[in-house]
């Protein structure tokens, strides 16, 4: 089903600090990430993440399942929103494969919001 909510990403200053905050407030287990610098995937009941170092004060990066990414991104050009130039937020290949393939946007109001295709059995 596309639509949902697959994935969020916290941005923050530092990730382990996160890693002990979130874990002991909800429960969340961790496991490193592939993000340079640090990072972790995070695993929760209901979806995945994921945390990154450097953001310190971001807003959650909201990911909405897609069944297709290049469809998804056409049609959001074609409602009017927009979709960031550059390549795939979700790395490189090996890290396509573990977490599927993401794609920053804003509708056509200039909210932010992300597309997530996930990797098969996802």
């Amino acid at each position: 089903m596309a639509g949902e909510i697959s994935f969020f990403e916290l941005g923050v200053a530092d990730p382990e600090r996160a890693r002990t905050f979130y874990a002991r407030l909800f429960g969340w287990t961790f496991e490193p990430g592939t993000t340079e610098g640090g990072g972790y995937a995070i695993r929760t009941q209901g979806s995945r993440g994921g945390v990154h170092g450097g953001d310190p004060g971001a807003g959650p990066y909201v990911f909405f399942r897609v069944d297709d990414m290049r469809t998804a991104v056409a049609l959001v050009r074609a409602l009017g929103g927009t979709v960031a130039e550059d390549a795939d937020a979700g790395g490189d290949e090996d890290a396509v494969a573990r977490f599927g393939r993401f794609r920053l946007c804003h509708d056509d109001q200039g909210s932010p919001f992300g597309l997530h295709q996930p990797p098969d059995g996802f």
